[in-house]
Formats: C-alpha cells, structure tokens, sequence
C-alpha cells in the first residue's frame, strides 16, 4: 500500500511515518518505480510505535523495544548498559501508573454510568 493509505488506516499523518523511517522504525518495501510499498504488518507495527510514544518511550529506545514484540526472545540491544535498563525501569514505572490512573478513571465513569443508568430506570415512566 502506499503511504496515503497506510496513514489513513492508521491515523498517523504521512510525515510522521516517513520519520519513523528515517529512524528505522519503519522499513517499507520498493517498487519497481521506486515508491515505498508499505506491507499489511506495517499498520500493525505503526500501532505500536504511537502506543510507545504515547506512553513516553523515545524512539530510540521504541527501536530496540521493537524486535521484541514480535518475537519476545529475539529482543537486542547494542547499548544495553545499566543506563538504558534503569531508563527501561523508569518508563515501565510510568506506565504502570498511568495504567492505575486509567484504571480509576474507567472505574468511575463505571460506577457514574451504573448510578445514571440505575437513576433512569428508577424514574423511567411505567416501571
């Protein structure tokens, strides 16, 4: 598919996915013309990428994280010092809460919509 379509599938502006290329997120196919040929898997990994980035993972880090959600003992990295792996701990902690705080928040539209819902059956004409 071409990039237009590959953005669209995926909501992501085509500039953003030609800047994954460069960063070697991405790495789509050619065409006999030269044009990128973006492959049906690629919509899926462009799905990750913004889910990393959205929990504040750095796209170099996104790079090296990348192998492993494909296949999750093929995982390297070539500067994985106690650095990079604190690094690693530290966004994994900020997941983590941002997982609880998501949880709490669904929690209580929940319990919001179950009170409305229980208040509209309540005073709903003919119950």
């Amino acid at each position: 598919m071409r990039i237009g379509e590959l953005a669209g599938r995926t909501g992501t502006p085509a500039r953003l996915l030609r800047y994954y290329e460069e960063q070697g997120l991405l790495t789509p196919g050619r065409l006999a013309n030269g044009y990128r040929d973006y492959g049906e898997q690629l919509v899926g990994r462009v799905q990750q990428i913004r889910g990393l980035l959205d929990a504040g993972l750095p796209t170099r880090v996104i790079k090296d994280v990348l192998p492993c959600l494909d296949t999750p003992c093929a995982i390297t990295m070539s500067d994985a010092g106690p650095e990079v792996l604190e690094l690693l701990r530290q966004e994994r902690d900020k997941m983590d809460a941002r997982i609880a705080c998501l949880a709490r928040n669904r929690d209580a539209i929940d319990a919001y919509l179950a009170r409305v819902t229980d208040d509209n059956l309540r005073g709903a004409p003919g119950r």
